[in-house]
């Protein structure tokens, strides 16, 4: 039998080789184990959680977090933008073309790049704040951006900041611009992506707070929620953003539907969601869906809703946690969700672990980046007017007008949600800039946007002015101070951010009714967020490029394009309808006849399209006679730069689905390439078409695969005589069975 000092000293020994296990030497400088980068970041987060007090927690749920100096965790905001480049910092960054301009390149690799620009500044932005012990509003990583929504309707004045009218396009912009911002590191975010605003949500802007939505499953899940679904499940998007407006009875930020069944059960989403800003006041104040503000924070936390922008409803949750309306383990799911986000920004380890640590301010506005921003607003130019070759124009002109709103405006072209470059290149600076010292160069205004009863302008003095130059150059168009978000703006055609008519303001067409009688050639450089009804312009200028708002280098890609030094390839993100009438209600949600996927009428100008000064042509389009369903095609074809200019080419290709008795869209995109083909050259373009892209969305919002004769066409444009850019598409009709 063992002594009992003995079997002592053996239990003693066990117990501490137990501890040292447990315990390593190398945790005795971490206070908490949450501060030991060695551990999983979920128990560093389980850890920092489990230290919290109620009241701590609740604050953490807030956009502006306090610090909680006992624990050693600083204050952090989590708002903050860069829909097009860093927003609404105090430091000089570059600013790309605006988010309908981007998706008008119809360049996946472009919007990449420039997502990984921007996380770099943004990088750079807060490593030099963290160094000032700033951390307020616009300075953090978590940026909300994208805006995915569909631009369903051309008058919503938000329509600006999405990728277009279409779920194809909008998905793959928005995942290149995903990945490219959230960067590739195993372990590091280089900045957080979030997808907003989910879902169903597209103006009016005066009425969000309080609008419901009630659609149908098929328009639900057809339109409304691809291109969520493709940013959570494919790009793996760090945040989502609930929006203001009810969706079949209920708040976003509290709907059983979205945010239960299908963001976090069925597409198993397990990043972070933050109501828009205000929203969950919403609840009882405007939706008055909630009595008040303590239900409405414990049932917005229930579906998922885990910070809240604003500083009101949820410091509530402190009471409805006492008062049994959810459980604090509730909270710190939320919590769970939040912390795990900012340890993936590195924001708990050491500075020289975390290699997005190491970037400075000598990066913001670097040339590789505003050589981007050039290289984006050239590819949105879209071209969709040229008679008789007026553009490109000589250089050696001797005398040009540019007359316009937005000739000189350095304001519009830079957006909304936007940030502040050290220069701006307006349109006449950039003409300027591409003549002789000797070429004269007139200026005039002319008008502003919109008249009213007060102005009284005199066009034929205006023309006068100008009716000895060789050309005339009119930039007009909008302004991103007359659309935009819930703004005080009663202007006649606009209304609280939005459009009342698509129709270019009278004051605009009637100046250039007078200047083209002057007998001078007339260039309209169109600057919008939106699509714009033109049918005067459309039959009597000449020449017509739509430049969108287009960032900082604005005037420079207009000009590369007026004067031939870049061959324009731009194409539409969204429909150019040929006035009001073509649109249904605003506020009616339904897809019937709405986009090109559904509109039964003709376009002013379709989507997809935009000219070229050169020609190209399809030929060998060669993919299966039929299709095996639930399997992926990949289809093949040859372009041919027919013209004597090297350019650059957006094939696109569309399905049809014929023969089916549910509702189809007419068309459908499915995939795009944008390729550089020199003159006379031939390139193969090859797209694979997934076997989810093949399906149609049944009358339950699922996807089947439909037995009988699919169209796949392939070409510049799309492919009927309404639509088409220039030159012939080709069809080919395969079965699927």
């Amino acid at each position: 039998m063992m002594k009992k000092p003995v079997a002592l000293s053996l239990l003693l020994l066990a117990v501490l080789v137990v501890f040292c296990v447990a315990f390593k030497p190398t945790d005795k400088k971490y206070q908490y184990a949450f501060q030991n980068p060695s551990l999983s970041i979920e128990a560093r987060v389980n850890d920092l959680i489990s230290q919290m007090t109620l009241e701590e927690k609740v604050g953490q749920m807030l956009n502006s977090a306090p610090a909680i100096e006992r624990l050693g965790i600083p204050a952090y905001n989590w708002w903050n933008e860069c829909l097009h480049g860093v927003a609404r910092t105090p430091f000089k960054v570059t600013v790309y073309p605006q988010a309908i301009a981007m998706a008008a390149t119809w360049d996946k690799s472009s919007i990449h790049t420039m997502g990984d620009y921007t996380a770099e500044e943004g990088r750079a932005v807060y490593n030099e704040s963290v160094k000032a012990g700033n951390h307020n509003i616009y300075l953090g990583l978590t940026y909300w951006t994208p805006n995915i929504n569909i631009f369903r309707d051309p008058r919503w004045g938000r329509g600006q900041e999405t990728y277009g009218e279409d779920p194809f396009l909008t998905g793959e912009m928005g995942r290149a611009f995903v990945t490219g911002l959230q960067g590739n590191n195993p372990k590091y975010l280089k900045a957080a992506g979030c997808a907003k605003h989910y879902a169903v949500h597209s103006g009016p802007e005066d009425v969000r707070h309080k609008f419901d939505t009630d659609i149908s499953d098929y328009d639900l899940w057809d339109t409304y929620l691809p291109a969520f679904r493709k940013l959570v499940v494919d790009a793996k998007v760090a945040g989502v953003m609930c929006a203001y407006n009810r969706f079949k009875g209920q708040p976003c930020c509290g709907n059983d539907l979205l945010m239960n069944s299908i963001l976090r059960d069925k597409w198993k989403f397990t990043g972070y969601v933050t109501s828009d800003c205000g929203a969950i006041d919403d609840f009882y104040e405007h939706h008055k869906t909630h009595p008040d503000a303590e239900s409405a924070a414990a049932d917005a936390v229930l579906h998922g809703t885990d910070v809240e922008c604003g500083n009101v409803t949820y410091k509530s949750l402190i009471q409805a946690v006492k008062d049994g309306r959810l459980a604090e383990k509730q909270l710190d799911q939320s919590l769970k969700r939040l912390f795990t986000i900012r340890f993936r920004l590195g924001m708990f380890d050491a500075a020289d672990a975390v290699p997005y640590n190491k970037i400075g301010k000598e990066v913001l506005e670097a040339p590789a980046h505003t050589a981007q921003a050039l290289k984006m607003a050239r590819q949105s130019m879209v071209l969709l007017r040229n008679e008789n070759q007026l553009l490109p124009l000589s250089k050696s002109i001797k005398k040009i007008a540019v007359v316009g709103p937005n000739a000189d405006n350095a304001e519009s072209v830079l957006g909304n949600y936007n940030g502040k470059p050290s220069h701006v290149v307006t349109v006449l600076e950039g003409i300027k800039a591409k003549l002789s010292p000797q070429a004269e160069v007139i200026y005039d205004k002319g008008v502003d946007y919109v008249g009213d009863s007060t102005q009284v302008y005199d066009y034929k003095a205006i023309a006068d002015k100008v009716k000895d130059a060789d050309v005339i150059v009119f930039a007009g168009g909008i302004s991103p101070r007359l659309e935009g978000e819930e703004m005080k703006v009663n202007k006649a055609g606009f209304h609280g951010g939005d459009r009342t008519s698509i129709l270019l303001p009278e004051v605009q067409t009637q100046l250039l009714k007078t200047l083209k009688a002057t007998g001078k050639p007339v260039v309209f450089v169109m600057m919008t967020g939106s699509a714009i009804a033109t049918p005067w312009e459309a039959q009597n200028i000449p020449a017509i490029v739509n430049a969108w708002y287009g960032g900082q280098a604005a005037g420079s890609a207009v000009a590369d394009v007026l004067f031939g030094d870049y061959n324009p390839a731009g194409r539409l993100p969204v429909t150019f309808y040929a006035s009001d009438k073509d649109l249904p209600s605003f506020t009616d949600y339904s897809m019937n006849n709405r986009t090109y996927r559904y509109f039964k009428g003709k376009p002013l100008y379709a989507f997809g399209y935009g000219l070229s000064y050169s020609t190209f042509r399809y030929s060998q389009l060669t993919l299966p006679a039929r299709i095996a369903k639930g399997k992926p095609v990949v289809v093949h074809v040859k372009v041919t730069n027919t013209g004597k200019r090297d350019g650059e080419e957006v094939s696109q290709l569309y399905i049809s689905h014929t023969g089916l008795n549910q509702p189809v869209a007419i068309r459908a995109l499915k995939g795009f390439e944008r390729t550089f083909i020199k003159a006379g050259e031939t390139k193969a373009i090859a797209f694979t078409v997934s076997a989810q892209d093949l399906a149609i969305t049944g009358l339950d919002g699922s996807l089947k695969q439909a037995a009988g004769k699919l169209e796949f066409t392939v070409g510049g444009s799309q492919p009927d005589q309404h639509t088409m850019a220039s030159g012939k598409t080709i069809t080919k009709t395969v079965m699927m069975n």
